[in-house]
């Protein structure tokens, strides 16, 4: 179900970039493309480290966000929870060992992008240890020539 809720986001959006004709004549260029795989890193380090600010400037107006184990939930809701992570890093509650991307893949529709890939994760709470991958999907739009997150959904591996 979750999964059908992101595809529908997708073909939402795409669809929408249809509607405009500037939008379907927009062609991404190289250095677009090469961009979104910059913006990507930038993301995940802010995630790293738990900056919220730089994340909320990052992700669309109506971002929707889905845990493999959860209901989605909307950009102010995601907002608070990563405003509650970073407390719990700067306090030293929590650390992040590592958190990486790999298997990065992305399809590219006009201006939206679908990005595919596994993260890595490993954090440090309470002196406990605990490792994780997920497999992830993010949905990016090009707008005003920058990329905004627009949709994140995950499937837990390990």
């Amino acid at each position: 179900m979750k999964v059908l809720k992101l595809v529908l986001i997708a073909i939402t959006a795409i669809s929408f970039t249809n509607c405009s004709p500037e939008k379907q004549q927009q062609i991404l260029s190289e250095a677009d493309k090469e961009a979104l795989v910059e913006t990507l890193e930038k993301f995940n380090q802010a995630f790293r480290d738990g900056n919220t600010a730089l994340l909320q400037s990052m992700i669309t107006d109506n971002y929707i966000h889905t845990n493999g184990n959860s209901k989605s939930i909307g950009k102010d809701t995601w907002l608070n929870y990563l405003r509650k992570r970073e407390k719990d890093i700067q306090t030293g509650n929590l650390e992040v060992l590592n958190y990486t991307m790999e298997d990065l893949e992305i399809t590219y529709h006009n201006n939206v992008a679908i990005a595919t890939g596994k993260i890595l994760v490993s954090s440090k709470r309470q002196n406990e240890v605990v490792d994780n991958e997920y497999r992830i999907t993010n949905i990016w739009v090009f707008e005003s020539g920058l990329w905004k997150r627009a949709g994140f959904h995950d499937g837990k591996i390990k």
